[in-house]
């Protein structure tokens, strides 16, 4: 397909371009990292002190760095024609201050390095929570403006926040194109971020849950939507990369036919699932479920990825295949759902699911 306006290929390029990638150890780094070696691209990849490496199973340079160290940054830039800045935090959990350090400060040095380097092209990885959640029965797409919401999720708003530095940069002449992922899923999620979820469920340590709308794709999908936007994507735009909506209740109704494990049964209004993960967070031993987890699961992340298709040529597999493969992926390696903690945490997680059970009968026979 002929490029978008605006755009650069590969094809316009002498020789083999020198590639910075950051985050190129995660679940969707790896996968960007494994097609650029494949394509053929001058691999550097950015680790630190504790990086996980398993996953890198292609040729790369490595480069120690860290994202929040401008002189690091700066010395990983030197040579590189193209930047994929995929490093950030994914947490709910962590405190706002730091995931706007890492996700909004990381993302300004790297592009602002980027800048002064003279990059000819960089991917940037936004997520598509930070175009906001959509509203009645619509689809939200990248034309959606952003809506401040009550969802209280320091998360959203510090991917909300890079995105402006990215357009700050591009602004200033940085050609950067923006990707959004919805929720991926796919093998290879070793840190434990957006697939966390299949392992819980499998685990069946999921005790309540909220109605919900969540857009999932597969990180190979994903992977192939990065090298597309680098490719043929428009300076300064955004493209959603997502695949198939799914209510909670039919993704862990799909979760339960694949993997033969019973779904949560305990659904509940949002104002008695905070109270549960409340109470959850105040109890010794193991959160159950926690009061952001809640938020999140609540919202309604519900996506279209016609401007990636149109543009880029974007298209996602069959959803049901990510779905088998991030199961698959979970059960081929017993050691990826034991438990993550020691000591009495087992009898505390019995205890804790004993107790919602208790409560949560309580709840519906009040009619809650």
């Amino acid at each position: 397909m002929p490029a978008a306006a605006g755009a650069i290929t590969l094809a316009t390029l002498a020789e083999v371009p020198k590639t910075l990638l950051t985050g190129g150890a995660g679940l969707i780094g790896s996968r960007v990292g494994a097609l650029l070696a494949a394509r053929g691209d001058d691999l550097r990849l950015t680790v630190r002190d504790h990086t996980l490496t398993e996953n890198l199973d292609f040729e790369y340079e490595q480069v120690r760095c860290d994202v929040l160290d401008r002189a690091a940054v700066r010395r990983a830039m030197k040579g590189v024609e193209r930047v994929f800045h995929i490093a950030g935090s994914t947490s709910l959990e962590l405190a706002p201050s730091k995931l706007f350090e890492v996700n909004v400060q990381g993302t300004r040095i790297v592009l602002e390095e980027a800048l002064r380097a003279g990059v000819e092209r960089v991917v940037h990885t936004s997520c598509a929570a930070a175009i906001g959640p959509a509203s009645g029965g619509a689809l939200a797409d990248e034309q959606q403006p952003f809506y401040p919401c009550p969802h209280q999720l320091a998360y959203v708003d510090s991917k909300r926040e890079a995105e402006v530095q990215a357009l700050r940069m591009a602004a200033k002449g940085l050609p950067v194109v923006i990707v959004n992922p919805t929720v991926v899923f796919g093998p290879g999620d070793i840190y434990g971020s957006s697939t966390a979820i299949v392992r819980r469920f499998l685990r069946r340590e999921i005790p309540v849950y909220v109605e919900g709308t969540v857009n999932i794709v597969d990180v190979q999908d994903v992977a192939h939507g990065h090298l597309l936007a680098d490719e043929h994507g428009t300076v300064a735009e955004r493209y959603i990369l997502g695949n198939r909506n799914f209510t909670t209740d039919r993704l862990f109704t799909d979760l339960a036919r694949i993997s033969g494990v019973c779904a949560p049964s305990l659904k509940l209004p949002l104002s008695a699932a905070l109270t549960f993960a409340h109470v959850s967070e105040r109890l010794p031993g193991p959160t159950l479920i926690s009061s952001a987890e809640v938020r999140a699961g609540a919202l309604r992340l519900a996506y279209r990825s016609t401007k990636a298709k149109r543009e880029l040529g974007y298209a996602p597999g069959h959803h049901e295949d990510t779905l088998v493969r991030t199961i698959d992926w979970y059960r081929e390696d017993e050691r990826r759902l034991a438990p993550a903690g020691t000591g009495d945490g087992g009898l505390a997680l019995r205890l804790g699911n004993a107790t919602l059970r208790q409560a949560g009968s309580l709840l519906r026979g009040l009619g809650v």
